[in-house]
């Protein structure tokens, strides 16, 4: 999905919760139940260039990387929601987090956080922001 709103700014993890649970939120209520994972780059100014829902239910690098490559992204940011409205991440969260870090490195496409939205609160996990991914 291309955004087509005026320019969204993102300097923070809070402001990447705050527009994916407003995308979430105009899902089918069947489809909200589903895990979500979207990529999203920023440009210059911190201004989105684009989100991209890039999986239901599972995730491979393939499809994280597929429109930062075709867009000469170098940097991106994932998002994934938690259905169950559990916070922190899982040992298999942790395990893509690190793939999708180490295959970006690979290609040049910087990973610059991995934040977990919860459904059910305002709560989200930033993988940055908890130092687990260096900078």
């Amino acid at each position: 999905m291309i955004l087509s709103e005026s320019k969204k700014k993102i300097t923070s993890a809070k402001d990447i919760t705050e527009i994916m649970k407003l995308i979430l939120s105009k899902e089918d209520e069947i489809d909200r139940i589903k895990e979500h994972c979207w990529c999203v780059r920023k440009k210059k100014k911190n201004v989105i260039q684009y989100i991209e829902l890039v999986s239901l239910e599972t995730l491979t690098s393939s499809e994280v990387f597929r429109l930062a490559i075709m867009k000469c992204a170098n940097n991106i940011f994932l998002v994934h929601n938690h259905p169950s409205g559990e916070m922190y991440p899982s040992k298999e969260d942790d395990i893509i987090t690190k793939r999708i870090k180490d295959d970006g490195d690979l290609i040049g496409i910087k990973l610059l956080d991995h934040v977990i939205i919860c459904d059910a609160n305002e709560d989200y996990y930033s993988y940055q922001g908890m130092g687990k991914i260096n900078q």
